[in-house]
């Protein structure tokens, strides 16, 4: 008796335990992003049955990211991971088939309130604004809840989710900047013009992002790059 009792203890414990991971699978990491196939293969986990169109690789807050777009039914997708352990910073989609013949009567402001409680519950509303794009009459309306950012969209006349958009407030924290030092740099930059005179290398900033400013004299020619300051790359 006493050890069907253990049994059925060690059952229930395991079955809360996994529970408890199916709810933070949600907001777990995926781990280091090191190139767009894993990024694709993400975003693909996050939209199912979507097709992705484009994949890329940038820097968004002098973090670098990989950018994943997807087209699934009318809408079209945007997500953003970040590379040091894939953590999802943004994710957003937009409604491309829109009516624009409707002649129903533009909601109020208290209307689209309702609405945009209903669709982000317990979200803590910032603003909400009526605009004419040159082809409608659209409510946009932000709205924070935790530690994100929401951005949504309403039809004016039909009251239809347009566009949905969530970043989070912060994206800094995982990343933490070791340079290369302005050494490396000059090399990295001599390697791409063989036989050329290092004039300058300068750390500074470009959006956001760290980088050593590299200028070259060869043959009368100058040349400029700018190299990452933390990965080596050459981003101009």
């Amino acid at each position: 008796m006493r050890k069907q009792k253990r049994i059925l203890m060690f059952i229930l414990m395991l079955s809360l335990m996994l529970t408890g991971i199916l709810i933070t699978s949600e907001t777990a990491y995926a781990g280091k992003i090191t190139n767009m196939q894993s990024a694709r293969k993400l975003a693909l986990k996050r939209v199912k049955k979507a097709v992705v169109t484009e994949v890329d690789k940038d820097y968004e807050r002098g973090i670098l990211v990989y950018v994943v777009h997807l087209w699934k039914g009318t809408k079209e997708y945007e997500l953003i991971y970040r590379a040091s352990d894939g953590a999802l910073l943004s994710y957003s989609w937009e409604e491309m088939r829109i009516n624009l013949t409707s002649r129903k009567k533009i909601m109020s402001k208290s209307t689209c309130r309702k609405l945009a409680q209903k669709e982000l519950p317990q979200g803590k509303i910032v603003n909400i604004v009526k605009k004419y794009d040159g082809r409608m009459y659209r409510y946009k309306v932000k709205l924070q809840k935790e530690n994100r950012k929401y951005f949504l969209e309403y039809h004016a006349r039909t009251q239809k989710l347009l566009d949905y958009k969530w970043e989070l407030r912060t994206f800094s924290g995982k990343d933490k900047y070791h340079y290369i030092g302005w050494k490396k740099a000059k090399k990295i930059a001599l390697s791409k013009v063989t036989g050329a005179e290092a004039v300058t290398v300068q750390l500074g900033k470009n959006k956001g992002i760290p980088v050593y400013r590299v200028e070259l004299v060869k043959d009368r020619i100058k040349y400029r790059m700018e190299i990452h300051a933390s990965t080596g790359e050459i981003l101009k």
